[in-house]
């Protein structure tokens, strides 16, 4: 480095000595000096300083926080976690993995990799490629690293937070150790989060010594919501409409919800979700109580609280599903061998949870000793519930609406319901309020307004496609937009059937493809339409039309999946490998975008 010391007071040999000094410190031994003689000059001793500062070291701490990401909790972490970072001194950056450059891993000093986990122990889509490449033969000896890992997933699913285990295990084999261990967070994942990032940065301050400034890493600073409510800490949300948007006849019940964000200071974009936190029926929650003998009214602790058991079971606890943890405490509680050999059978297990709640499982292996706060100890948190926006804020300002389809089934002879859809079709109406909070999804967001978009929406899944075409609409947007719905039956599950003809009339809407699988003997579906117009939508994607796909995980996304890559295969030329490249690209580009479930 070069510094100029011919203005200082300082003497030619003194000058000397301090310009070699000064060229051999790096940047976070030059922050420490800085505040040791600021010190010095505000009157403190040598010692007293020493004592406040960290000791100087060889280099910075370099932290890259890596995140994958479906719908955007691992990144909401990760920068909390580059936020927190700064306060401890370390450097630290925040990477996508889809943007990542593989060869930089063999350079990292310190790594932390947060990522999810979706449908049967897949990688999120911004995570396939670094997941493939880690786990390839090109991944190089990481024997200098060190890492950990903050998994997130659903423990009522059977490959719980396999993604996280697998670059757990994979770094580990690489050569790379743990600098804290891998921690596998279920829906309910805040406190566990913040202990590990305690951890993380505890053991990175101690080992490389940091002492950086808080403002190494202002942007991720920056990013922090400027609303006070969040997940934590939701809004009351007043409902201002509530009412049934499917048609006579139909045998699906899906809702229009609208709520008030007024003076929330909550801001939302196209593609977001809105976070509920609902309520369990208050049917089953007696039947639970009068099943186990128990008083509602008996107080107990749930979530640093002291409340009545009856609403510990109604607002604060899971009771509609059985996880393979609470299965395994409930064998351990019973002291039941046939219960417990269930349990280590993963696919037996499955079998026997699915479509059973709470209730079946006290009922099917009572536990004579249980008491009423060992039962809110061993049931998992209730977790909000995500529902894809449909409305975009340019255009209804501060209200924010949703699109639910209520869940209703029959299972092992009792009728079922799904908590969330259950709770606001049948007991909230108009003026009753609703815990929300906004939930971002930068991975589902729309291109530039000249761009063409494609939007593959059956069901409900059409909701974020609503909100897209009110932006685009407020933008005054020039992209073209096209949109392929599909549902049951064309005269009673049209979703917004007036809206989607109203923008093709005015021309926002350039082409609309709809699919009604029970209009006609052999049923069709989205893909059917896809098919049919592949030369169109091949000819889209060229001119740079990004996709869209919102609905079921399950079967509907790997059947576009497949229609997609025939039409790259039959109007590209492409062969079955360079078709899954092409639409790799396009997902790497962002513009081939999934909200999927």
């Amino acid at each position: 480095m070069t510094t100029d010391l011919n203005s200082s007071p300082l003497s030619g040999d003194q000058q000397a000595r301090l310009g070699e000094l000064l060229s051999g410190m790096n940047e976070g031994q030059l922050f420490w000096l800085a505040g040791f003689l600021a010190g010095k000059c505000a009157g403190g001793s040598a010692n007293a300083d020493a004592h406040t500062a960290t000791a100087p070291t060889s280099a910075a701490a370099e932290l890259t926080i890596l995140f994958g990401s479906q719908t955007g909790n691992a990144e909401e972490l990760a920068q909390q976690l580059a936020a927190r970072a700064a306060d401890k001194g370390v450097s630290a950056k925040v990477v996508d993995m889809a943007d990542y450059k593989p060869k930089q891993l063999k350079k990292e000093q310190y790594l932390a990799v947060l990522t999810s986990t979706q449908g049967e122990g897949d990688p999120p889509d911004n995570a396939l490629d670094f997941h493939e490449f880690i786990n390839g033969k090109k991944a190089p000896k990481l024997e200098g690293l060190r890492y950990s890992v903050l998994s997130l997933g659903d423990s009522s699913y059977e490959h719980f937070c396999k993604t996280g285990q697998d670059f757990d295990s994979k770094l580990a084999t690489l050569g790379a150790t743990a600098l804290a261990e891998r921690v596998d967070c279920d829906v309910d994942y805040e406190d566990l989060a913040e202990d590990w990032i305690n951890r993380v940065l505890e053991t990175i301050a101690v080992e490389a010594g940091a002492n950086q400034p808080a403002a190494a890493n202002t942007a991720a600073a920056e990013q922090a919501p400027t609303s006070a409510f969040n997940r934590k800490n939701p809004y009351a949300a007043v409902i201002l409409t509530n009412q049934l948007l499917s048609g006579r006849g139909s045998d699906k019940e899906v809702r229009h919800i609208e709520l008030s964000l007024e003076d929330s200071g909550l801001a939302y974009k196209p593609g977001d979700a809105l976070g509920i936190y609902p309520q369990n029926s208050p049917v089953l929650v007696s039947e639970l109580l009068e099943t186990l003998g128990f008083d509602g009214d008996q107080v107990v602790s749930a979530d640093e609280r002291d409340i009545s058991l009856r609403d510990a079971l109604a607002f604060y606890r899971e009771i509609t599903l059985l996880t393979p943890p609470l299965m395994k405490h409930w064998a351990d509680l019973a002291e039941d061998n046939v219960l417990k050999a269930m349990v280590a059978d993963s696919r037996e297990l499955k079998a026997w949870t699915e479509g059973r709640d709470v209730l079946d499982l006290i009922q099917a292996w009572p536990v004579a000793t249980l008491a009423p706060q060992e039962l809110v100890n061993v049931l998992r948190k209730l977790p909000p519930r995500l529902y894809s926006i449909s409305s975009s804020q340019a255009a209804v300002d501060d209200e924010v609406h949703i699109t639910v389809a209520a869940v209703r089934y029959s299972s092992h002879g009792r009728d079922r319901q799904g908590v969330a859809s259950g709770w606001l079709s049948d007991r909230m109406s108009e003026g009753d309020k609703v815990r929300v909070y906004i939930d971002p999804n930068k991975k589902f967001a729309l291109p530039e307004d000249t761009a063409p978009v494609i939007m593959i929406g059956p069901g409900t899944g059409v909701a974020p496609f609503r909100a897209f075409l009110q932006e685009r609409e407020e933008r005054q947007a020039e992209g073209d937009n096209w949109l392929f719905f599909g549902d049951r039956r064309f005269r009673s599950d049209f979703l917004y059937q007036s809206e989607w003809l109203k923008w093709r009339r005015d021309g926002l809407l350039t082409r609309l493809d709809v699919a009604f699988s029970r209009d006609q003997t052999e049923k069709r579906y989205v893909q059917h339409c896809l098919e049919e117009n592949s030369a169109e939508v091949w000819a889209w994607l060229q001119r740079g039309a990004s996709l869209y796909v919102c609905g079921d995980a399950d079967k509907m996304a790997p059947d576009v999946h497949q229609a997609l890559l025939g039409i790259a295969s039959k109007q590209g030329g492409l062969n079955q490998e360079q078709a899954e490249d092409y639409l790799r690209q396009l997902n790497r580009d962002k513009r081939y975008q999934r909200d999927v479930y």
